[in-house]
């Protein structure tokens, strides 16, 4: 069983930048593919982006040049960059670990708003 624990969260103004971090319970975090999901209210979980073992990175529609994901793997700990947020960046932001299961965090929530 893996645990993700995500911070980062908070309110941020139209335009702002926010890191969010994600910090996995496992010896082997390296091996795991990371992502990103968010889900809007009343909206369904979408993709913003995921990191391969080997560092190859996917980014989901819209979300390429204003965010960043990365992994640290000395420090089991994954972050996504987010830069030039609007009102329609508010969402819960979900970090997920897969391998031979798929394990996901609690959330942080962003709400950009001024």
């Amino acid at each position: 069983q893996v645990q993700l624990v995500e911070s980062g969260g908070g309110l941020v103004q139209p335009g702002g930048s926010r890191r969010l971090s994600c910090v996995a319970s496992t010896t082997i975090f390296s091996r795991y593919v990371m992502g990103w999901y968010r889900q809007a209210p009343g909206k369904q979980r979408e993709l913003v982006a995921s990191i391969n073992a080997d560092g190859d990175t996917n980014y989901g529609d819209s979300f390429e040049g204003r965010f960043t994901i990365s992994r640290d793997n000395a420090k089991n700990t994954c972050y996504l960059q987010m830069n030039d947020l609007n009102l329609n960046d508010s969402a819960v932001y979900y970090c997920a670990a897969r391998w031979t299961d798929d394990y996901w965090g609690q959330g942080t929530r962003v709400t950009v708003s001024s």
